[in-house]
């Protein structure tokens, strides 16, 4: 598992900040939170906005996650890809 997470798999650096959580580590926890939501992982900005409740993330930190995890996601759009998207919803659907 981190040997994935270091290299770039951002489900896997997820799942390592549960590890890390569950250990009682939850600096290193919210690090790799972070880590995974900048790389645009969904699950990880919902994992963080709960910590942030429970008041294990600052609010600047949960903020700046969320700005990366925008930039993130904005990066992977494009016309190309929405096109795929429709075609792949048209086509799975079960109408």
């Amino acid at each position: 598992m981190e040997e994935a997470a270091i290299g770039g798999h951002p489900k896997a650096r997820h799942n390592l900040g549960w590890h890390e959580g569950n250990n009682g580590r939850y600096e290193r926890a919210v690090k790799h939170l972070i880590i995974a939501a900048k790389l645009g992982l969904d699950d990880s900005i919902k994992t963080l906005m709960e910590n942030f409740k429970g008041g294990f993330v600052q609010k600047d930190e949960l903020a700046a996650a969320l700005r990366a995890h925008k930039g993130a996601v904005d990066a992977t759009k494009s016309p190309q890809r929405e096109v795929a998207e429709e075609y792949h919803r048209k086509w799975s659907s079960d109408d």
